[in-house]
């Protein structure tokens, strides 16, 4: 039998995990998480959208590792690795409509690269995967089973695409090699961390309101979301992480919002003084995006607990007290290796 089919089932605190786009937004929060776990990890990152600053706190922490890479070629990581998790990927618009191809690649080559590091080295893979490959959805909530109502050659196809192409090669792995793997649907999250200039609701709405400038809001606003604060999320991602669900599982907040409501919100919150500004809408933007998250309950235990007025209120603090990226922040990551080739411990635990 291939390592594949037998993966080691390390407990939390006893792993050695590699973490990919592990300086982004939600990939350092889930560093983070994971060392309180006591858990060493390698972070692999090619700072494409991920900051350093979000992890240069951490690269001095025993157990730790900071990976300057791109999963789109190899990365050869030497010694024992229990998990994989695969966040790589340029999430926002702003992001991947500036780099379609390799947002392309990300799902693709990068996909395929990590699954086999984790089918090499016995260990479990779980796949950030996105509520974009529901598209446009026709049904509501949406749920697991549904297969979604995707542009395949529209202006958001890259991402969506790319991530469901993620997910078809992440079952292909697990069916052909016996390996272990996860799929986390992740609906929009948000949190301390996100860039102002990403392009998402929350970060675009909170700076704009802080510097007394107009909220855009596309169409008529009564498109919804549903948005699920970064520490539910993680939470989300580390019980799919320490079971053996294969899902596609959904994981973000039931709670559904009008955009126009989120604008309101985010203007009492930063003291009143921003206005709503209608703007034109984007192609193939979702109209309704709520999940379903019977599956992640049931399987994971997991649902989210931080209502959307606290962590607005969190984001919104954290944003106004947030210093400008530095490049005091950036030459912080010369102390840490920057070689695809990974030491084989990644701190002092092991």
């Amino acid at each position: 039998m291939s390592p594949a089919a037998r993966p080691r089932s390390a407990p939390p605190g006893a792993r050695r995990v590699v973490v990919t786009g592990g300086a982004g937004f939600l990939g350092s929060h889930l560093c983070r998480a994971l060392l309180a776990l006591g858990d060493d990890v390698v972070c692999v990152d090619n700072l494409s959208t991920g900051r350093t600053e979000n992890v240069a706190d951490l690269l001095p922490r025993p157990g730790f590792a900071f990976v300057e890479a791109d999963v789109t070629e190899p990365v050869a990581v030497s010694g024992e690795v229990d998990l994989v998790l695969h966040l790589a990927c340029a999430a926002s618009p702003v992001d991947y409509f500036r780099m379609p191809v390799a947002t392309l690649r990300s799902g693709g080559h990068g996909t395929y690269h990590l699954l086999c590091l984790a089918r090499d080295k016995g260990a479990r893979f779980v796949l950030a995967s996105t509520s974009e490959v529901y598209g446009d959805p026709h049904v509501h909530p949406q749920r697991e089973d549904y297969w979604g109502n995707v542009n395949p050659v529209g202006p958001r196809s890259v991402y969506d695409e790319s991530k469901r192409f993620s997910e078809a090669m992440t079952v292909a792995f697990r069916k052909e090699f016996g390996l272990g793997t996860g799929i986390a649907r992740i609906f929009n999250s948000y949190g301390p961390a996100m860039r102002g200039d990403d392009g998402r609701v929350v970060p675009t709405f909170i700076t704009r309101a802080l510097a007394g400038r107009p909220l855009p809001v596309m169409g008529d606003g009564h498109q919804t979301r549903s948005l699920c604060y970064v520490d539910d999320t993680v939470a989300g991602l580390l019980a799919l992480a320490a079971s053996e669900e294969a899902g596609p599982v959904n994981i973000g907040s039931p709670d559904e919002i009008t955009v126009l409501d989120l604008a309101r919100r985010v203007v009492e919150l930063t003291g009143g003084l921003s206005t709503v500004e209608f703007v034109e809408n984007h192609p193939d933007d979702p109209r309704r995006r709520k999940p379903d998250i019977a599956r992640a309950e049931a399987v994971l235990g997991w649902r989210p607990r931080v209502p959307l007025a606290e962590g607005l209120g969190r984001t919104v603090e954290w944003f106004d007290h947030a210093p400008a990226p530095t490049d005091a922040a950036a030459s912080a990551s010369a102390a840490s290796p920057h070689s695809p080739a990974v030491p084989a411990s990644g701190g002092a635990r092991r």
